[in-house]
């Protein structure tokens, strides 16, 4: 029988938005191919948590993808009960189907709107139904402190902390001390504090739903069946208990490393290179002075990008990207008591 992916995957035309109620009272509804969510028998919208868990914005991107398949079967087939209202996203499938990052443009650079600039390709549609239906399963809940939003990805290199998350900007709001904790329960060992407003799917999430939002990443990119599911246990468990859990909110003993983003390198031109090895890990750290990337103009001038801080970490290096588009990250390590915590 296949499972639900599959048939979004695969048959998306049959699926159908519908409703249903399982024997054990949860409440199934069916949005679109790859969107479906879950609410417990008794659900008062003004007391329950919201969970969005969204996955495969990025095609190849497959462990959160087998992590999320497995929680909707468990449902379905009732080996578990959900006690908050969840809604799973496969975001894109086509991109799943041919084993890539994406068909014709990064998703996660198509949020906030953006889609509206590449109207006729395939992410930006789907982007566009994601913030839709966002927006929508959101809307019935006004208390901040009950919507959340997990967008699980994984990295396309090895890192020195292979499980790490993205704080998004947060325009003035503090930080959430709790989120912070939970996302260490999840096993997330490093947090990146974005500082402007971006084009990812949960800063959109963050600043239209005033949802808690994170990019999180669970290790390295690897094929369909490739993955080692013992690497992700307490990711696993995190994600089990977040649902099955109303009272969930764990209160680790460890706290993720913070990380404040210093610079942001576009790629400017078509004549752009990385002066590290492209199996260079992220957050290899680098001193003031090294010189990180270099761009060569039309007119032959180049510029050159320095390490300007004592000591920069590197995290998502991509030479590849589009002209326009972000090539690198660097990050300085900071301490909780540099921020306004809730």
């Amino acid at each position: 029988m296949q499972t639900f992916l599959e048939r979004s995957r695969f048959m998306p035309d049959q699926i159908q938005p519908h409703q249903s109620i399982l024997a054990n009272g949860t409440r199934v509804s069916v949005i679109d191919a790859g969107i479906i969510e879950f609410a417990p028998a008794h659900y008062n919208p003004s007391e329950i948590r919201h969970i969005v868990l969204s996955c495969g914005v990025h095609g190849n991107e497959t462990a959160p993808i087998e992590m999320c398949s497995d929680l909707v079967e468990a449902l379905l087939t009732q080996s578990i009960t959900p006690k908050v209202k969840v809604q799973f996203q496969f975001a894109n499938l086509a991109a799943m189907n041919i084993g890539e990052r994406f068909v014709d443009v990064n998703m996660n650079r198509l949020f906030d709107g953006m889609h509206e600039h590449y109207k006729s390709c395939p992410e930006a549609l789907r982007a566009k139904q994601l913030e839709q239906y966002t927006r929508q399963f959101f809307a019935e809940c006004h208390n901040r402190d009950r919507k959340f939003h997990y967008d699980l990805h994984t990295a396309i290199r090895d890192a020195k902390y292979p499980r790490f998350a993205v704080y998004p900007y947060l325009d003035g709001k503090p930080y959430s001390r709790q989120q912070m904790n939970w996302l260490a329960s999840a096993g997330i060992q490093a947090i990146l504090l974005s500082h402007n407003p971006t084009t990812t799917y949960s800063y959109f999430t963050s600043k239209h739903c005033d949802a808690h939002a994170f990019t999180v990443e669970l290790g390295k990119v690897r094929a369909f069946g490739q993955n080692n599911r013992e690497d992700f246990t307490q990711s696993d468990v995190f994600l089990h208990d977040l649902i099955t859990d109303d009272t969930f909110d764990p209160d680790s003993e460890e706290t993720p490393l913070l990380f404040d983003i210093a610079q942001t390198i576009l790629r400017e031109t078509d004549s752009f290179e990385l002066h590290f090895a492209d199996d260079t890990p992220n957050f290899t750290r680098y001193q003031r002075g090294d010189v990180l990337a270099t761009a060569t103009f039309d007119d032959k001038q180049s510029r050159q990008y320095p390490v300007l801080a004592d000591e920069e970490a590197i995290v998502f290096p991509n030479a590849s990207v589009a002209v326009g588009q972000r090539a690198l990250l660097t990050v300085v390590e900071i301490g909780l008591h540099d921020l306004e915590l809730i």
